[in-house]
């Protein structure tokens, strides 16, 4: 017996004697990066895994993940899409505009976004935020999960410039691509310093936690931004 459960808004577990993450599949029958896609009471959800997502392994460590079916996300670091087509799923009825730097991975992205209308690709350098203005409207939530080094400043630049008040910032500080050798606690604090320390607006941290065993040198935040 398989049996569902609903965690998040459009976030669910799978229960069949192991427990999995899963979305409900925006298009049905299409799989984006070879998970399983498992029907249970007519609908189709697609399996997440938490070892191939930083938002996946945010909600299984418990993280307040407040996406919801019409929210509009700003998503910084889309790289093919892999987490991007999962934030479609969960909002059906909002959009994701998807950042991310590389050519060669936009067009893996921009095949996705010919399947999933509520996908809008950017082909930009997220440090560059208002190269983007024409595109990006004012958002409910950012998630960033980028490789840069200056990830806390690219942050709150962005939140500047796209995150409404009171809206949510969900960062991921890879340290290894800050420091390759520094102690990634003290890149976390120092990154995290950065953060509070902005000049416009205002960062409340709402919970951090390292992302282990599913990322090893990750810090996960999610904080609400006041104008």
């Amino acid at each position: 017996m398989m049996y569902l459960n609903q965690i998040y808004p459009g976030i669910f577990e799978i229960n069949d004697g192991n427990r999995k993450l899963a979305t409900c599949n925006m298009v049905p029958g299409t799989s984006v990066y070879g998970e399983k896609l498992v029907e249970i009471e007519g609908r189709e959800y697609r399996e997440w895994n938490p070892r191939r997502s930083k938002l996946a392994a945010m909600a299984i460590k418990k993280f307040p993940v407040h996406i919801t079916q019409d929210s509009k996300i700003l998503y910084l670091g889309a790289s093919a899409g892999t987490t991007v087509s999962h934030v479609s799923d969960i909002v059906s009825e909002g959009i994701v505009y998807a950042v991310e730097f590389s050519s060669r991975v936009m067009r893996d992205l921009v095949g996705l976004c010919e399947m999933r209308s509520n996908i809008i690709p950017v082909l930009s350098d997220a440090s560059r935020p208002l190269s983007y203005s024409g595109t990006v409207e004012m958002v409910d939530v950012i998630f960033q999960d980028i490789a840069q080094p200056n990830q806390a400043e690219i942050a709150a630049i962005n939140s500047y410039h796209y995150l409404k008040d009171g809206g949510l910032l969900m960062l991921t500080i890879k340290a290894r691509s800050v420091d390759t050798v520094a102690d990634p606690k003290k890149i976390y604090q120092s990154q995290l310093r950065e953060l509070m320390n902005v000049e416009e607006g205002k960062f409340e941290i709402i919970k951090k936690s390292e992302l282990s065993p599913f990322h090893q040198d990750h810090l996960a935040v999610i904080a609400r931004f006041e104008r």
